[in-house]
């Protein structure tokens, strides 16, 4: 898995207010949902809660009211009827989180054995230093720089 989603049959909640507003129905509020994923270091279960804070724009689509031309600025208002779906969908999939972390300070894992560096250091000897980054090596070694 990469990145992370809402759990399969997870609970997905909107708290909204609707508004008639000029040209269509502003809907305004938030969307809840909880959701997981690995994290992009050590790739242990991570989990969160995300509370999405939206404010968008229903306007007439289809037979009732259409110009023939689709905003996607905006989302489809169809008689009477007002689908919130896309609206959290749309809100979730856009605040989930792409590369989680454990924790911000988490090790990750050894790249030569695989261990878990949160869990503390492996024993792997350090391999040589490439060359190339003596200059930069030399820096962080360096107590005056």
């Amino acid at each position: 898995m990469t990145g992370s989603a809402v759990p399969a049959g997870a609970d997905v909640s909107l708290d909204v207010m609707v508004e008639l507003v000029d040209g269509g129905v502003l809907v305004s509020g938030t969307v809840e949902a909880p959701w997981s994923g690995e994290c992009r270091r050590c790739l242990t279960s991570v989990e969160g809660r995300l509370e999405i804070r939206v404010r968008e724009l229903y306007e007439p689509r289809g037979d009732h009211g259409s110009t023939g031309e689709e905003d996607e600025d905006t989302y489809p208002l169809v008689g009477d009827q007002l689908d919130l779906t896309p609206l959290a969908r749309d809100a979730v999939l856009l605040e989930l989180p792409q590369a989680p972390l454990c924790r911000d300070d988490c090790a990750g894992l050894c790249p030569t054995c695989g261990a878990d560096r949160n869990a503390g250091p492996c024993g792997c000897p350090s391999g040589p230093a490439d060359p190339r980054w003596s200059d930069l090596d030399a820096l962080r070694n360096d107590p005056n720089a």
